[in-house]
């Protein structure tokens, strides 16, 4: 009797193809691998590309005397001096596909190169201190400026098309150097971070994007009602559906520690012209009302403070609310389950202030930021979470390390070489 063979389907080619895959790597992960190869995938985890024969060699011979760190700090940075490395890739691509998904709501990876993203990867290229992004007046354009303006991308975007090398062109200048009429709270007074979480609403995104892409935490995690509610603002109905259970139980735990420190973005906004009825959000920029300022609204009613508008929306909801009368924060969660997170009583932050540079110096001066960054380097690189003991300890150890100079660049090398295999 014979067999009769049916083709296989697309999907079934597919299936095979990617059980194969897997089967590759189960099996290319069991046997040694030697230095060449080790220096190989070092080149590859951080750049994307393969290396050239030259550089690869260049790698090999560090790896094999024992300094695989050292091999991939060379692939990543290209000093001259003989050096046949490029690096170029690991700023363009792996930099920029690591960076881009904290700029937008969507947290997807398909989105323009935009001031955010740039001043970021010029922070980890210059191995500045990590923490300065939420904080500092810091900013990086390219080289020529002719055509950066306040109220478009159009200059990050030309960057990315012309296929510049990030790597030469980031230039460092400052936040105030472009716009002297916002107060620079590093990446958080970026145009590209007030266009995806400044714009219409409550600013409340800004802090809860905030809290998940720098310190790896959503406010499910940080949820707990026995925080004083004294701050939560009158827009948060205290009955939503008429049942006053919903907002003791669920609402209040996360509005009374959101919303004392998303005060500290009171005076700021992102605001765009109207194309007949439609907004057109990518002509827009961000504001900021200064010291003497009152709002005057979108309605063009002002509001008597110099909070904008967005702040006393909706105050019929619960007009016994919290009334913002300024941009003064205050962190509650520095004690009870959330002091978890690691509050740092030096380095002026003390748990209060005004403004959005001492609350994003708050937030990038505790244990979680610190753990966040390094953790997410760790899946990045070795493409995917700690699973063992052994890489546990491995990002316990490139926290300690982070912690001494907060370069992230250093993270990177750390975690390549540490996935290398063996």
């Amino acid at each position: 009797m014979s067999t009769k063979i049916f083709p296989l389907s697309i999907s079934q080619k597919m299936v095979c193809a990617a059980l194969a895959l897997v089967l590759s790597a189960t099996f290319a992960g069991s046997v040694q691998a030697g230095s060449r190869e080790q220096a190989k995938r070092i080149h590859d985890r951080l750049t994307g590309v393969p290396p050239s024969a030259a550089c690869l060699t260049q790698l090999e011979a560090k790896v094999t005397a024992g300094d695989a760190v050292g091999a991939a700090m060379d692939a990543i940075t290209n000093d001259g001096g003989g050096d046949n490395c490029i690096g170029k890739e690991f700023y363009q691509v792996t930099l920029k596909n690591f960076i881009t998904p904290w700029t937008n709501e969507e947290q997807t990876v398909f989105a323009p190169l935009n001031d955010y993203t740039a001043t970021v990867i010029g922070v980890i290229r210059d191995g500045h201190d990590f923490r300065r992004i939420l904080y500092d007046d810091i900013l990086y354009t390219g080289s020529d400026t002719t055509n950066l303006v306040s109220n478009s991308n159009a200059h990050y975007k030309a960057l990315e098309d012309t296929g510049a090398d990030l790597q030469v062109v980031l230039t460092e200048t400052t936040q105030s150097a472009i716009s002297s009429t916002i107060e620079p709270a590093g990446v958080l007074t970026t145009r590209a971070a007030a266009k995806a979480f400044f714009v219409d609403g409550t600013n409340r995104a800004m802090f809860r994007f905030t809290l998940l892409n720098h310190l790896c935490t959503d406010l499910e995690q940080v949820k707990d009602a026995s925080y004083s509610p004294d701050r939560v603002r009158q827009d948060v109905s205290r009955s939503p559906g008429g049942d006053s259970r919903i907002y003791m139980n669920a609402c209040v735990g996360c509005h009374n520690g959101m919303d004392p420190l998303t005060q500290a973005f009171a005076y700021y906004d992102y605001e765009y012209p109207m194309n007949g009825n439609e907004p057109d959000y990518d002509a827009g920029q961000i504001v900021y009302n200064a010291p003497g300022s009152i709002d005057i609204g979108k309605d063009g009613n002002p509001t008597g403070t110099r909070v904008q508008e967005k702040y006393h929306i909706n105050a019929n909801n619960f007009e016994g609310g919290y009334v913002t009368p300024n941009d003064e924060w205050a962190n509650y969660w520095r004690t009870g389950s959330n002091s978890a997170l690691g509050w740092d009583s030096a380095d002026n932050t003390s748990g209060s202030g005004s403004g959005a540079a001492s609350m994003g110096r708050e937030l990038a001066h505790s244990d979680a930021f610190a753990r966040c960054q390094v953790e997410k380097v760790f899946k990045a690189v070795c493409l995917r979470t700690p699973i063992d003991a052994e890489d546990h300890a491995q990002i316990d150890t490139m926290i300690t390390g982070f912690r001494g100079d907060y370069k992230l660049k250093q993270v990177f090398a750390d975690s390549a070489a540490f996935c290398k295999g063996s």
